[in-house]
């Protein structure tokens, strides 16, 4: 069977940047498996992988706009430190993250920087404005069920685990 809309692809791959750096990676004790169409991998991978079956190996190289993005500015702000009310200082150090509700949803903000008055934080992904390089092999595709395509995810054995 070939990867199309609406097959569940279970495959491994390694996740690297441009400079060769192994950012994530699923191997054959823990593979990925994902619902193909359903926007739950990066659109540049995704669009890559239609086609592909099992045994099918492949290296594909994503565009930053293809994957989390470009980086936008916009999304890179000042605030006053009290805004984070009776977080303990040592938790407010650059790297930190955390979930904010935003326009968007709840996304992941990053600190980047901190001084006496304020914080800037990044509400960028940490990988937008980034070219990943993705070595995959394709380990199963198979038709995905009625549930999993009302439900927009590959379910496991035994259901989704949550109420729909």
């Amino acid at each position: 069977m070939q990867i199309a809309v609406n097959t569940v692809v279970t495959m491994t791959y390694t996740l690297t940047n441009p400079q060769g750096v192994v950012l994530d990676q699923a191997d054959t004790d823990h593979p990925f498996v994902y619902l193909h169409g359903a926007n739950n991998i990066i659109p540049g991978l995704e669009n890559a992988l239609v086609g592909k079956q099992a045994t099918d190996s492949a290296v594909v190289n994503v565009t930053a706009e293809d994957a989390y993005g470009e980086r936008d500015e916009r999304l890179t702000q000042q605030i006053p430190r009290e805004m984070f009310g009776d977080v303990p200082t040592e938790q407010l150090v650059v790297g930190a993250q955390f979930q904010a509700q935003t326009n968007g949803g709840i996304e992941v903000i990053t600190i980047t920087a901190v001084d006496d008055a304020t914080i800037t934080i990044d509400a960028n992904h940490p990988l937008a404005g980034v070219a990943l390089t993705f070595d995959v092999t394709i380990l199963d595709v198979r038709a995905a069920t009625d549930e999993e395509m009302a439900h927009g995810h590959v379910h496991s054995h035994g259901g989704c685990g949550h109420n729909h």
